[in-house]
């Protein structure tokens, strides 16, 4: 585990602070301390200023995702094996079997604490770029389907994990889209009505590009570009759908 600290610390520029670098405490203790001597040696502001370009660190993304995991897994008051094996092939899948089954021990930590979801949400927020904000309401989306079914009080808290982020609801109805079948669902994806234009469909899919293109997750390192493509062609696939149907 103390591995696996080293490196979570080491990618972490702002969870040492606040309900998150609470919850590291917590599970790491020791390792943590040696982590964060480690960090001494990095150079970084853990107060740094919030900027329009998105500069949150690996570790950081990683972090928040197992985090907020815990809260979807649990908001149907059960947790399934298919969404755990979900997080654990999500972290094999990024990282490698070794490195993955740390983070899950991690994991299972956080899922025996009670978690405070605005707090931990805000300082999400305040240090998290747009862009890695919709990833992770993307791979939620992932968490909440894992089982196959659609369980009301997932979306639900999905939904206000969104608004705690400042995703907006037309970005939230649109990643939602991606993953459950729902009428006109190539537009709500596309964050357009049916009855627009034809021009301003094709206006709403460059404008989507420019909003969820895979290089605008890069920072994040190429471990995080497959889940940011998989959205992409959700995307593509939308807008290819709507093209045959109106014969464009």
């Amino acid at each position: 585990m103390a591995d696996y600290a080293k490196w979570l610390g080491a990618g972490l520029g702002w969870a040492f602070g606040g309900p998150i670098g609470a919850i590291i405490g917590l599970f790491l203790g020791s390792a943590v301390d040696s982590a964060k001597k480690d960090q001494k040696k990095i150079s970084y502001n853990s107060k740094r200023k919030k900027t329009k370009v998105d500069n949150t660190q690996p570790g950081d993304f990683e972090l928040s995702f197992l985090i907020l995991s815990a809260v979807i897994i649990k908001a149907d008051g059960k947790v399934l094996k298919s969404e755990l094996n979900y997080v654990r092939k999500y972290f094999i899948d990024m990282y490698g079997s070794k490195r993955a089954e740390n983070a899950f021990k991690l994991f299972n930590g956080i899922l025996k604490k009670k978690i405070s979801t605005p707090k931990v949400c805000a300082q999400i927020r305040e240090h998290m770029g747009h862009s890695s904000r919709l990833q992770l309401i993307h791979f939620l989306f992932g968490i909440a389907k894992a089982d196959n079914e659609v369980h009301l009080k997932e979306i639900e808290e999905i939904k206000k994990i969104s608004g705690y982020l400042y995703v907006s609801d037309k970005d939230f109805e649109s990643i939602k889209a991606m993953f459950y079948n729902e009428e006109f669902n190539a537009y709500k994806i596309l964050e357009i009505s049916n009855t627009v234009t034809d021009n301003e469909v094709k206006k709403a899919y460059r404008k989507m590009v420019k909003k969820h293109h895979p290089d605008k997750l890069k920072h994040l390192g190429s471990e995080h570009i497959k889940g940011a493509e998989e959205k992409f062609r959700q995307i593509q696939k939308a807008y290819e759908f709507i093209q045959k149907e109106r014969g464009l």
